[in-house]
């Protein structure tokens, strides 16, 4: 199958739709299909080879956050040329109404077109203020897919219809077998708690977890706090309490291989996030690694983390309560086997294996359903008139 994927997030800037398109791209192609991804990237930006620059992004604040869109008469011409170079039987937009190349890859698409909704804003004005713009290009989509009941009640509230849930997805196996990190490793003495996120968004809760460490480290003087992820390390540092600022080691940015080594190690995961989640793909990353997982309440979460619960989590924004959870996981040996042991069973659901199965079962679908629609139309253009129109004269 030749597949053709959009990204409107910036490969030059990692996060979550990218990662989940680069996954789902290789698992394809590692499967024998064709598959050809669509991003925003400036121009000397390395990349996989099968993922194709759009054009160079500009950061802009949507949805809680700082994306990287990339749009524009440029950007539209390398769209509208890769849509007709790759002769695709599919075509599958992740995030089609945000403002980027997923909406020009839209209205330039002939091939049927598949829709994964990453987002969970029940709120999103940029959302309603696009809807008027965008129903007609919208009517071309023939699967939705969303990756949480959250990114599905987004859809329904904004777009009307509905989607599919299929969630994201992770290499469990990677994450299983990663290798621990003797300097990150959590001791009874000296336990280790983990975060990953960009530090400079609040929503990603980083605040929340430093206003708990004063009562985790006066309970265990000993713990301390790896932090992964992008942003301005000497700011975010500066903010910290002294003693939380002695415990605290910034990894910046991570590799895979090194995100993976750190979740394997810790004693706990800590996921303190405040709003803006429809699923919590790190979670999932987390529970393949045998993290124990301390997380915020959010809706989203709590779904991930399945029922019985493979973590525990707190009130959302309740640095106290983190501190409370966050003592009963790290100071329990036997509560942090029990969340490993539950957490990789729990991660198997998500697992690539799975997931790719259940989009591939979209993309036949659509396939097949424009495929008759054709034969319809066909049929119908073939089919012998049994009036004249009016206003026709017989000689």
């Amino acid at each position: 199958m030749k597949i053709g994927m959009v990204c409107p997030y910036s490969f030059d800037v990692p996060g979550g739709v990218q990662f989940h398109v680069r996954d789902l791209a290789e698992h394809f192609i590692a499967a024998g299909h064709h598959v050809s991804v669509l991003a925003p990237a400036d121009d000397d930006t390395p990349l996989p080879p099968y993922v194709v620059s759009s054009g160079r992004a500009v950061p802009v604040r949507y949805n809680g956050s700082v994306a990287r869109l990339a749009f524009g008469p440029v950007t539209s011409a390398r769209v509208n040329r890769w849509v007709d170079d790759g002769d695709f039987d599919v075509i599958h937009l992740h995030e089609p109404v945000t403002p980027s190349v997923s909406i020009l890859a839209l209205w330039a698409a002939s091939a049927p077109v598949v829709a994964t909704f990453h987002t969970s804003n029940l709120r999103s004005r940029a959302m309603q203020a696009a809807y008027p713009l965008l129903r007609p290009s919208l009517e071309k989509i023939l699967g939705r897919i969303a990756v949480s009941e959250d990114a599905r009640r987004t859809v329904t509230s904004h777009l009307g219809g509905d989607a599919v849930v299929i969630p994201n997805g992770v290499n469990t196996d990677v994450f299983a077998r990663a290798a621990t990190r003797p300097d990150w490793v959590g001791t009874r003495d000296a336990p280790t708690i983990g975060f990953l996120g960009r530090i400079d968004e609040p929503r990603k809760g980083l605040p929340v977890l430093a206003a708990a460490m004063p009562a985790i480290l006066a309970a265990r003087p000993g713990t301390r706090l790896l932090v992964a992820g992008p942003g301005d390390v000497e700011a975010a540092r500066a903010r910290l309490d002294p003693a939380t600022r002695a415990a605290t080691t910034f990894l910046g940015m991570v590799s895979d291989a090194e995100k993976a080594s750190m979740l394997a190690s810790v004693s706990a995961y800590a996921a303190p996030h405040t709003g803006g989640e429809s699923f919590g793909i790190v979670l999932v990353e987390a529970m393949a690694a045998g993290a124990p997982i301390v997380a915020s309440d959010l809706p989203a979460f709590v779904r991930v983390l399945g029922d019985p619960p493979a973590g525990v989590t707190f009130r959302s924004e309740d640095a106290e309560d983190l501190a409370r959870v966050m003592l009963s996981v790290i100071g329990s040996p036997a509560e942090q086997a029990r969340l490993r042991t539950a957490g990789r069973i729990r991660a198997v659901d998500f697992d690539w294996s799975t997931v790719a199965r259940d989009i591939l079962a979209v993309y036949e679908t659509v396939i097949y359903a424009a495929r008759v629609a054709r034969e319809d139309l066909a049929a119908e253009s073939r089919r012998p008139r049994l009036f004249r129109p009016l206003g026709r004269s017989d000689t």
